[in-house]
């Protein structure tokens, strides 16, 4: 049986697996879609177990000013950052430029 937090983990995996290519979300925006406005850092912790996990986009989870945050959990740090721009989104001084355009909501994005 799974614990709350493992089930609270599958659920932002479910989330983060539906952000675009091209396009970034935060940590707090997911928190806010599943319900935990303060859960912010709960995701994350999610988002640092998800970086061997393939099918978990968790380069495109930033904070809320936009900055690469979760990059030393990356190996090598710089790998989040080129995947980000692999998928056209401009990094200045590890923060994604033109943030509110790529900014992906999912309680916006995404029905309830």
């Amino acid at each position: 049986m799974k614990t709350d937090k493992e089930n609270f983990f599958d659920m932002v995996y479910q989330v983060v697996r539906l952000i675009p290519k091209g396009r970034v979300t935060s940590y707090g925006a997911i928190a806010n879609y599943l319900g935990a406005k303060s859960g912010a850092r709960t995701v994350g912790y999610a988002m640092n177990a998800a970086h061997t996990m393939n099918d978990v986009p968790a380069h495109r989870v930033v904070n809320s000013k936009g900055l690469l945050t979760g990059k030393f959990h990356f190996s090598p740090p710089e790998k989040m950052q080129t995947t980000l721009e692999s998928e056209g989104i401009t990094i200045n001084n590890d923060q994604v430029m033109d943030f509110q355009t790529v900014f992906w909501d999912p309680n916006k994005e995404l029905e309830l």
